[in-house]
């Protein structure tokens, strides 16, 4: 694939998803299931678990498919 076609596809996702923000922010994507979120008094860590492997699936699924 050619890599300037990559970059504008890339681009135009990327705008896709910053027009679509103030919907794709009320999806529960980062507050799933068996995201891990520990609150102390005076830390808080938080990592998206779930959230990652969902994501990398989706992308593997992506690529496999465009790869065909």
């Amino acid at each position: 694939m050619d890599v300037r076609r990559l970059l504008v596809v890339v681009g135009l996702a990327v705008l896709l998803a910053g027009l679509a923000w103030p919907w794709l922010a009320k999806l529960p994507f980062g507050r799933l299931p068996g995201d891990i979120s520990i609150h102390r008094q005076n830390a808080h860590f938080y990592f998206p678990f779930a959230t990652s492997l969902l994501v990398s699936v989706v992308l593997t699924l992506l690529f496999w498919l465009f790869r065909k």
